[in-house]
């Protein structure tokens, strides 16, 4: 995986690219209340020199094949939306990790569905992981559907650390394996 080069995706609506060091004063503008507080590890304020780092450490793990971060940018405009994540976890390195989010202004337009629809079976294979793994707090009813569309199902609840509000949190667990996941035809761009 090392040297390869993170896959750039076009869905109807959407162009998913690596994040990049010109993202970060978007990311940290869209860093509000209402996105950090479902976010574990994107803590108020997230700066802009916070988001540079952030950017440069996504980069470097892509580059070591460990971790996808993709922006999620409107295919028409360029605007940046969101980011969407893929990283191999510590305890298991066939399983990743997936987070999400998307600034305030673009909630409830499926732009997230449409991104992971796009981007699920091509990381796996990036990745070259087996199964998928992602979790919310249990009043995040939003990202339990957008995880449900994707084909994750639930499996555990759990407690995690939340660096961005440094105290111990609960979360709903769901996963889907890599064999569950169908690639889409004709989105992945080299």
């Amino acid at each position: 995986m090392t040297g390869r080069l993170p896959p750039t995706l076009d869905t109807p609506r959407l162009h998913l690219r690596p994040v990049a060091p010109e993202d970060a004063e978007a990311t940290s503008a869209m860093m509000t209340p209402a996105v950090s507080q479902w976010l574990a590890s994107w803590p108020l304020p997230f700066t802009v020199a916070m988001a540079r780092e952030r950017i440069a450490t996504a980069r470097a793990m892509a580059e070591s094949g460990q971790a996808l971060s993709l922006a999620v940018t409107a295919r028409d405009t360029g605007e940046l939306l969101g980011w969407i994540m893929l990283h191999r976890t510590r305890e298991d390195p066939r399983k990743a990790a997936l987070g999400y989010w998307l600034g305030e202004a673009h909630h409830r337009r499926g732009y997230l569905r449409e991104a992971a629809n796009a981007l699920l079976p091509v990381a796996v294979a990036w990745l070259d992981v087996d199964r998928i793994e992602a979790s919310a707090q249990p009043e995040n009813a939003g990202s339990f559907a957008v995880m449900r569309a994707y084909g994750l199902t639930f499996r555990r609840e759990a407690v995690i650390h939340a660096p961005a509000r440094n105290r111990q949190e609960l979360v709903h667990v769901y996963v889907v394996a890599r064999d569950a996941l169908t690639p889409p035809s004709g989105t992945a761009r080299k």
